[in-house]
């Protein structure tokens, strides 16, 4: 097996050919062509050779290089990956053209045996302490905060205030309702230390130092000093855990009927995190398993689109990544490893769906669409439309080829219990 995806192509395009392709494009340059002495369209062909040679030459290339670099390649059986390097490009009037082509293929892969990949499987299993504790996820989620008569703020309480940081500080703006539990253990300390037994209208200044790992990067790592002016105090009041409880929250005639709901839709979400934990191991050990040579062209790609998430991730989290000082080749080179294993894997799974005849029918096609339209709170025909539009249809096809592939393969893995 070949250790690289890089070859050559001595191309050579007949002198006919070359004549012919010359001769039309010799008729649309003197078409235009406005030289002193010579009515329009009456130049002669040898003048416009000599003034337009470099245009000429130009379009010859431009016409002739890429219909004869793809023809050869599919005389030739190359799956061409990316777009080739033209070189040494000969052109003169009654020779053939000759260039020489640099490009890269798509590797061969020798496949394994894939089906029967040994893979740790937990068993999904949802636990009565488990339901408990999504219950009262909810009862906080519906629980009602009261306004308080005017006292000192007391651990426990909810404050609403206008919180600004001081001239100079980092530029966050004013918030006008912000409000923070004193005393809470996710409460940053110095927010329960300085508002603890301030009362309604009155106004503290403090510092607050964040920490590094915060999740708002313009604040991790920093001391702010804030002016902060109580605007009230709250209670929190969580509801009752009883039937009628479960009854505001759907069709439930009973507590018990919704807890049974809970875990039937825990069990399900455990069942998935499981699924997709086996299947990544199940792709690294399919990597590990084969070794061919990635195309640097897939390659360069793929870490675009990692830096690219990367970016949108810091974004996210309240940096800009223009006035971060980052060696950028650094963090391409850093994303580099996890590249190559992502191509590798997206190349071992196409083989393996083509060799499986793994194929995404309408039914499929349909069913994702409609799970986009749901998402999104579109009708199906508007996103229909708008992936065609955006010319994504083909990713929303792989992607599914792609899922199906990998169930294929953990359906055919020996699961090995996992505690």
């Amino acid at each position: 097996m070949s250790t690289s995806c890089k070859q050559t192509l001595e191309v050579t395009v007949p002198a006919e050919e070359v004549e012919q392709e010359t001769q039309r494009i010799l008729q649309e340059i003197g078409a235009r062509a406005v030289l002193p002495g010579f009515r329009p369209g009456k130049v002669p062909a040898s003048i416009l050779r000599t003034r337009f040679a470099a245009e000429i030459r130009e379009e010859l290339i431009r016409a002739l290089v890429p219909k004869y670099f793809q023809k050869e390649a599919e005389n030739r059986n190359l799956n061409v990956v990316g777009s080739p390097n033209i070189r040494d490009v000969q052109v003169a009037a009654g020779q053939p053209m000759t260039f020489r082509a640099e490009f890269e293929v798509a590797p061969e892969i020798e496949l394994k045996e894939y089906r029967g990949i040994t893979v740790p499987y937990r068993e999904p299993k949802v636990t009565s302490e488990e339901v408990e504790q999504r219950l009262e996820q909810i009862r906080e989620q519906k629980a009602e905060f009261v306004n308080l008569e005017p006292r000192p703020a007391a651990d426990g309480d909810y404050v609403v205030l206008s919180l600004e940081p001081l001239p100079g500080q980092v530029d966050l703006g004013k918030q006008e309702e912000l409000v923070v539990q004193i005393g809470d253990p996710d409460t940053l300390p110095e927010f329960s230390e300085n508002l603890r037994g301030a009362s309604p209208g009155e106004e503290r200044e403090f510092e607050v130092r964040y920490p590094e790992d915060y999740g708002n990067e313009r604040l991790a790592g920093r001391t702010v000093r804030f002016r902060a002016v109580v605007k009230g105090l709250r209670r929190k009041e969580l509801p009752e855990l009883n039937d009628a409880f479960a009854a505001d929250l759907g069709d439930y005639r009973s507590l018990e009927e919704l807890k049974e709901d809970l875990r039937k839709s825990m069990q399900l979400e455990q069942e998935y995190r499981a699924q997709q934990e086996a299947k990544n191991r199940l792709v690294d050990a399919l990597v590990d398993m084969h070794d061919f040579p990635v195309p640097e062209a897939l390659l360069e790609r793929q870490i675009e689109n990692q830096v690219r998430s990367y970016l949108e991730a810091m974004a996210a989290r309240g940096a800009d990544p223009r006035k971060l000082r980052l060696d950028w080749e650094a963090v391409k080179e850093g994303q580099r490893g996890q590249a190559i294993r992502d191509v590798k894997a997206s190349l071992l799974l196409d083989r393996i769906a083509e060799r499986e005849a793994i194929e995404v029918t309408s039914e499929d096609l349909e069913r994702e669409l409609q799970r986009l339209a749901r998402l999104e709170r579109q009708p199906v025909a508007a996103v229909r439309t708008r992936l065609q539009e955006e010319r994504a249809m083909g990713r929303v096809i792989s992607r599914i080829r792609l899922e199906k592939t990998l169930n294929f393969l953990f359906e055919q893995a020996r699961k090995v219990a996992q505690d």
